[in-house]
């Protein structure tokens, strides 16, 4: 599992002064789930998602523990780190267009990370990310593509592939269907569940999309302003709120339902 003990996430404003992103967060993840952080714009929700693999910029203050398998992330070397990085736990950011050089093959950034991490080589890469692509929801063609020539959701498939390459045990995804229509943000959604389904991995997706999460997830939970809120099965959390953020959420979406029903 993943247990993030007590975790606060300082930046260091340019203009001198601190913002607080994460105040005292506490949580589990565990594998074979598929757990949902919902939360608005500024909620602390990927600065937390990105101090699990010491992602977060230089010069953050991170303090806190964040546990897998009961060893503390937060204490470990940048070599250290590196090693679990993609072979233990792997990222699916937000636009995948971040997650590839414009002027590379989708194919040749994974072969980089199955050459660098897994050392394979030649045809052994080839059938491997054939098999990766094809997890994902696309075809092996697609390797031979460059990143422009995707559209939103085949290279947010791509994405997929690449965090799967070292079939790690956590997948991190953080607002994966952003900018994506509707029906697009469905088969994303449902690849990614089923990829928990398939492959018993533990999966984090972040979210301000609170219907969204709600449908992913088996377990969700809440942030505002660095905290979490509540937590619980994403059914009980909709028909019964605990929290005052909560309640305030489900109501807007339900205002927005009647405001938009016929």
């Amino acid at each position: 599992m993943i247990e993030i003990r007590n975790l606060s996430v300082t930046y260091a404003r340019a203009a001198g002064g601190e913002v607080r992103a994460v105040r005292g967060l506490s949580l589990t993840l565990n594998k074979g789930e598929l757990c949902a952080l919902a939360g608005e714009s500024g909620s602390g929700k990927s600065s937390a998602l990105m101090a699990m693999p010491g992602l977060l910029p230089a010069g953050t203050k991170v303090e806190g523990e964040i546990l897998l398998d009961g060893v503390d992330l937060l204490a470990m070397s940048e070599d250290a780190l590196n090693r679990l990085r993609w072979r233990r736990i792997a990222i699916v950011p937000q636009g995948a267009m971040n997650s590839f050089t414009p002027v590379i093959t989708v194919g040749r950034h994974v072969e980089e990370v199955l050459r660098v991490h897994l050392g394979l080589t030649g045809r052994a890469a080839r059938e491997r990310m054939d098999g990766l692509f094809t997890s994902a929801g696309l075809d092996g063609t697609y390797a031979g593509r460059y990143p422009h020539e995707l559209s939103g959701g085949e290279k947010q498939r791509a994405a997929i592939a690449l965090a799967l390459a070292c079939d790690p045990d956590w997948l991190l995804c953080d607002e994966p269907t952003t900018a994506l229509d509707v029906v697009t943000q469905k088969g994303i959604i449902d690849e990614l569940k089923g990829l928990v389904g398939s492959r018993g991995l533990g999966m984090l997706l972040v979210s301000h999309d609170l219907p969204l999460a709600a449908s992913a997830c088996t377990r969700l939970l809440i942030m505002k302003d660095g905290e979490l809120v509540e937590e619980g099965a994403p059914a009980e959390i909709v028909a019964r709120p605990r929290s005052e953020h909560s309640s305030e959420l489900v109501n807007a979406l339900l205002r927005l339902e009647r405001e938009g029903a016929p």
